[in-house]
């Protein structure tokens, strides 16, 4: 499939009046399914092509529409070089490799000086943008409405809070989200409403910045554009440049609408709340249920926003069951077990088969062994072994007598130390091991335990941590 993008990319090249011969690199996926390549020229490298593939054509069409819209306007938006008469592929202007979100994390005081500008941007795309934009091919939606403000909340509830095993009363939690919903939408929701406005999306290219990915605006709120900005989860923006940026737009916005500041303060953290939300539902679909690995390492950072949130700007009283899992979120530590230090870093897993399945490897290096001991002895089967579990010394007893369980074992730590030994000398950061079994609670838990004495014992220096995923379920 990929040569086929390739040739028909060639192929477009081709019909737009290049006559050079151009390479056709993939570029890393994103969070979103579509493709990008560069495209550069054999004979003059420095001359590129960014061209893109996306199965969605509405999408496209907004994407098309809005460009030639913010191009008119004067706002530095990549030009759309040319597209097939599919609307799938494109060739868009190339404007290098260097994102806001890159330029702060290696030049913080340069970046500053960019998201002033940025800001005083998004008030001239948020309030003049909207006016003569053709609405009618927003996609998915033209509004931010109720509907599309409960399709996010949703998406929290079933990517981060099931698969998170939060306890919530379904019912409680839908009445909260009308709530939260109706108090969202006190806030006037006339202005372009970017969706994605955030650092990644924002390119610095002849010492200005450009904006990408607004192919999902639509009308609505002010608030949720600049929320996304500065509470961007990696961006790592301290409190003191979030206050010099926030202050830098209220001063743009009262240039333009000297009434709406109130009413934009009035619901500002709301929007913070929301954004949250709808930022852990999203990581919980890439990194839960498609197994991106980065998305799970970004939901920490957001759990941790959710906390100093609660902390600076307590969440409506009103909302007991939104109270009460937010409470329950912010001492989640299953993404804590990720360290930065150079020493090698194991991670020992018991699981179900049965129940969530093999353990997502959140630290992006792609997962390790996983060992499959169903094929042993099953104390589970017998009745007076059943309510034990694989810590206790009725399970222990029992499986140190079964032979298979010895040959198993013997066999699996011969592959995992020849791993660690590997991963030591080669100075590798994480590996990852897990055992499984029926229910996660017996033959699993007993291997896994084991295994991370060995491992304490063997080598002293490096960091083991250890999770039975079913025990306390």
């Amino acid at each position: 499939m990929a040569n086929q993008h390739i040739n028909n990319i060639r192929q477009l090249i081709r019909q737009s009046g290049y006559k050079n011969e151009y390479d056709i690199i993939p570029l890393p996926i994103s969070g979103s399914n579509r493709l990008y390549f560069r495209a550069i020229n054999r004979s003059k490298q420095k001359d590129t092509i960014i061209a893109s593939f996306n199965e969605d054509v509405n999408e496209n069409i907004a994407h098309y529409s809005f460009t030639n819209h913010f191009m008119n306007m004067g706002i530095s938006v990549p030009e759309i070089i040319a597209r097939d008469d599919s609307y799938k592929y494109f060739l868009v202007q190339d404007l290098g490799k260097t994102a806001l979100f890159d330029l702060n994390r290696h030049k913080p005081k340069e970046a500053i000086e960019y998201y002033i500008k940025v800001v005083s941007d998004l008030v001239e795309i948020q309030v003049e943008g909207i006016k003569n934009i053709d609405l009618e091919l927003a996609y998915p939606v033209k509004h931010f409405d109720q509907r599309s403000i409960m399709w996010d909340l949703n998406y929290f509830k079933y990517y981060f809070l099931k698969t998170h095993n939060i306890n919530f009363n379904e019912n409680l939690l839908e009445i909260d989200f009308e709530k939260f919903t109706e108090k969202l939408l006190l806030s006037e929701s006339k202005y372009f409403n970017y969706r994605d406005f955030q650092s990644r999306n924002i390119m610095i290219h002849k010492n200005k910045p450009w904006y990408i990915d607004f192919q999902g605006g639509r009308m609505g709120p002010l608030q949720y554009d600049l929320v996304s900005l500065l509470n961007q989860v990696n961006a790592k923006l301290s409190s003191n440049e979030k206050k010099i940026i926030y202050t830098h737009y209220l001063s743009e916005l009262s240039k333009k609408l000297p009434d709406k500041v109130e009413m934009f303060e009035k619901y500002y953290h709301d929007y913070e709340y929301f954004r949250l939300m709808q930022v852990m539902g999203a990581y919980g679909y890439r990194g839960i249920v498609q197994k991106k690995a980065h998305f799970l390492q970004s939901l920490l950072p957001s759990i941790k926003s959710l906390n100093n949130l609660l902390k600076g700007s307590p969440f409506d009283e009103d909302m007991k069951e939104l109270n009460k899992i937010f409470n329950q979120i912010i001492k989640i530590d299953s993404y804590s077990t990720v360290k930065s230090n150079t020493v090698l870093n194991v991670s020992i897993n018991s699981f179900s088969y049965k129940m969530k399945g093999i353990p997502i490897d959140i630290t992006g290096n792609g997962g390790g062994h996983v060992f499959d001991c169903r094929s042993l002895p099953n104390p589970g089967r017998i009745a007076d072994l059943r309510d034990f579990t694989g810590l206790e010394e009725p399970i222990i007893q029992y499986l140190e007598k079964q032979e298979e369980v010895g040959h198993f074992l013997k066999n699996a730590h011969e592959i995992i130390l020849q791993s660690v030994d590997n991963y030591i000398l080669r100075g590798f950061a994480h590996l990852q091991i897990n055992f499984g079994c029926t229910g996660g609670r017996h033959r699993s838990v007993y291997s896994a335990n084991l295994t991370h004495k060995l491992l304490e014992d063997k080598y002293p220096n490096i960091s083991i941590t250890l999770k039975h995923n079913e025990l306390n379920q």
